[in-house]
């Protein structure tokens, strides 16, 4: 049985950053909570594999067609190396991003979207025309 755990960082006058690893109980109430809320809500499931501040941008990129690493850090500028590392590894853990790496040097890596990335892909683009519509002023109270 895996065993998940829970990170905390705190900072003190002594250490600059410390961690304590703590154990999640799988029985906890929360737990519970959590996984009854993915099964149940869509949106909570969606927002659970998309969500956060870093991964709609690079499905908006993948969006519009096969990327190399060194494309989407170009294409994003205020990412850092380790964010977009990390999304892209989770995007591809959650089978939203195919990772396609040629045996050869330099190592030539792109990404890509699978069919249930491209499946996002209106709502990716729901969430760019709607930003365009703010920033017209479309929404504004009368």
């Amino acid at each position: 049985m895996k065993q998940n755990y829970t990170f905390t960082y705190f900072f003190t006058s002594t250490y600059p950053k410390v961690c304590i690893m703590t154990a999640i109980k799988e029985t906890s109430t929360i737990q519970e909570n959590k996984a009854y809320a993915l099964e149940t809500c869509p949106v909570t499931f969606t927002m659970e594999k998309i969500g956060g501040y870093w991964k709609p941008i690079i499905l908006y990129h993948l969006s519009q067609g096969d990327k190399r690493y060194s494309e989407l850090k170009r294409a994003i500028p205020a990412i850092t190396e380790k964010m977009l590392i990390q999304h892209l590894k989770q995007l591809e853990a959650d089978e939203i991003v195919i990772r396609e790496a040629k045996p050869v040097v330099p190592p030539f890596v792109t990404y890509r979207l699978t069919n249930a990335g491209k499946g996002l892909i209106p709502v990716i683009s729901a969430m760019a025309g709607w930003a365009l519509q703010m920033a017209d002023g479309k929404f504004a109270e009368e």
